[in-house]
C-alpha cells in the first residue's frame, strides 16, 4: 500500500505520540508498505526506508507546540489539513492513516479518494480536556466527543493503544474492527545490565542506597503531587532513600523542586532534567524500584513498557491507567492516595526477595505480551482488516 499518513504532532520529538508514530511507521515499511507523513513544521526528520516527511506551513507567531491540547493546535492543524489536501490531489494513496484529531481531514479525504481510512485512537479527545486542566470547557469536551464519533464511525479500521480505548470505540459503533496495538516499542530500549552504575556514580549514590526512578513528562496528570506527598512518608521511614526524577523542562523542574523543598524532602529528590531516550536504559538499570503515579486518565503511560523490560519492580496506583497491563503478579499495586503508595514502596524496598520476583514476572509479560514480533502481527492484522470487504462484521482485533 502507499499510504497518506496525519500526524498532528511534531514529528519528531522524544515524547508519547510522536514515539508510536515512528514505531506505527517502522512496522508499516518493514511490512513493505510506503508511507507519505504529512505533520507539523517542528521536530527532526527521521530516515526510514519508505517513508517521505511533508511538512505543513508554520503559522505566524507559533513556533512550538506543548504537550495535550493547546490554542495553538488550531492555526497548526489548519495548516496540515492543508498540507494533506494537497498531498491527496498531487498523489496516489490506497489508505489514509490518521492519528488523533488528524482523523477529522483523514476521513474526509478518504472519502473524496474512495479509500479506507484508519484511525489510530491514542486517546480519547474529550477526556484529555479533563487530563490536561480544561475542566471548564464542558462545551469544548462535547464538540470533541461529536469529533471523535465520527471519525470512529468513518473508519474501516480503528488502532487502540490500550483496551479502554477499544471499549470505548466499542461504545460508539461495535462494527467498527479494533486492533488493539499497545505502544510497547515505543517505550524504549531494555536495560544493559551494569549499565546502572555510572548513573549512580554521577549522582553520588552508593550501590546499595535504594532509589526510586520516575521517568516521562512532569504533567499534573501525571500525578507527581502524589508521588512527593509518598517520597516525605518513604523518607521519613527510610532516610537513605532518594527519588531520582528523569524528565521534565526547566521551569518544570524548577517548580518541583520547589514542592520538594517545601516538603522537606529536597535532599532526598534528585533531577536531571530530560535526558535522551538513549540514556534512559541505564537509569532504569541503577533503579531499586520504578515508580508510576499516574491518578488520572485511563491510556496505559508509555513508560510501563519499558519499565517491564526492565526487570525492576515497579510501584504504581491501583487504577485502569496500569492495571491494563499491570497485575499484583508484576507490580506493587497502590490506592491513589500518599500512604498506600509509600507502603507499597516501602514494600518493595525492603523485601528485595519479593521485589525481585516481582520484577522477573514484570520481564516475563514484557517478553510473551510485548515483544517487537507481536507489535507487527498486530500491525499486520490492522492492514488486512482495512481491505477485508468484510471488515465491518469481521471479529473484533487482537487483545
Amino acid at each position: 500500500m502507499h499510504i497518506l499518513m496525519i500526524a498532528p504532532e511534531p514529528f519528531f520529538e522524544p515524547r508519547g505520540t510522536p514515539f508510536s508514530e515512528f514505531h506505527r511507521i517502522r512496522a508499516l515499511t518493514t511490512l513493505g508498505h510506503t508511507v507519505d507523513l504529512a505533520t507539523y513544521p517542528f521536530g527532526q526528520d527521521k530516515d526510514l526506508p519508505g517513508l517521505r516527511i511533508y511538512r505543513a506551513r508554520r503559522p505566524p507567531f507559533v513556533s512550538h507546540v506543548k504537550i495535550g491540547p493547546s490554542w495553538a493546535k488550531v492555526p497548526l492543524n489548519l495548516s496540515l489539513a492543508a498540507t494533506a489536501l494537497r498531498l491527496a490531489w498531487t498523489h496516489r494513496y490506497d489508505a489514509v492513516h490518521s492519528h488523533e484529531e488528524g482523523g477529522a481531514v483523514g476521513v474526509v479525504i478518504a472519502a473524496m479518494l474512495r479509500v479506507p481510512h484508519l484511525y489510530d485512537m491514542h486517546s480519547s479527545l474529550p477526556q484529555q480536556i479533563i487530563n490536561f486542566g480544561y475542566r471548564g470547557m464542558p462545551g469544548l469536551a462535547r464538540v470533541l466527543g461529536w469529533l471523535e464519533r465520527i471519525m470512529i464511525r468513518r473508519s474501516r479500521v480503528v488502532i487502540a493503544i490500550c483496551q479502554d480505548l477499544d471499549e470505548t470505540v466499542q461504545r460508539v459503533d461495535p462494527h467498527v474492527p479494533t486492533v488493539v496495538i499497545e505502544n510497547a516499542p515505543g517505550s524504549g530500549s531494555r536495560p544493559t545490565a551494569g549499565t546502572g552504575a555510572a548513573v549512580r556514580q554521577a549522582l553520588q549514590l552508593d550501590a546499595d542506597t535504594p532509589i526510586a526512578v520516575y521517568t516521562g513528562t512532569f504533567e499534573h496528570y501525571q500525578g507527581l503531587d502524589l508521588l512527593f506527598a509518598a517520597a516525605r512518608l518513604v523518607v521519613a521511614a527510610r532516610p537513605d532513600a532518594r527519588l531520582v526524577m528523569v524528565g521534565g523542562d526547566a521551569a518544570q523542574v524548577q517548580e518541583a523542586a520547589t514542592i520538594a523543598d517545601a516538603l522537606g524532602i529536597g535532599h532526598a529528590v534528585l533531577f536531571t532534567g530530560q535526558r535522551p531516550a538513549e540514556e534512559i536504559p541505564a537509569f532504569l538499570d541503577a533503579a531499586t524500584v520504578l515508580v508510576s503515579p499516574r491518578s488520572t486518565g485511563t491510556n496505559t503511560p508509555l513508560k510501563i513498557y519499558q519499565y517491564l523490560r526492565a526487570g525492576r519492580p515497579i510501584v504504581a496506583t491501583n487504577l485502569r491507567t496500569h492495571t491494563q497491563v499491570l497485575s499484583d503478579d508484576t507490580a506493587f499495586l497502590a490506592d491513589p492516595t500518599p500512604e498506600a503508595f509509600a507502603a507499597a514502596w516501602l514494600r518493595a524496598v525492603n523485601d528485595p526477595a519479593h521485589a525481585q520476583e516481582v520484577g522477573d514476572h514484570a520481564r516475563r509479560l514484557a517478553d510473551l505480551r510485548y515483544s517487537d514480533e507481536a507489535y507487527l502481527a498486530k500491525t499486520r492484522r490492522a492492514c488486512e482488516l482495512l481491505f477485508e470487504p468484510s471488515a465491518r462484521r469481521a471479529a473484533r482485533g487482537l487483545a
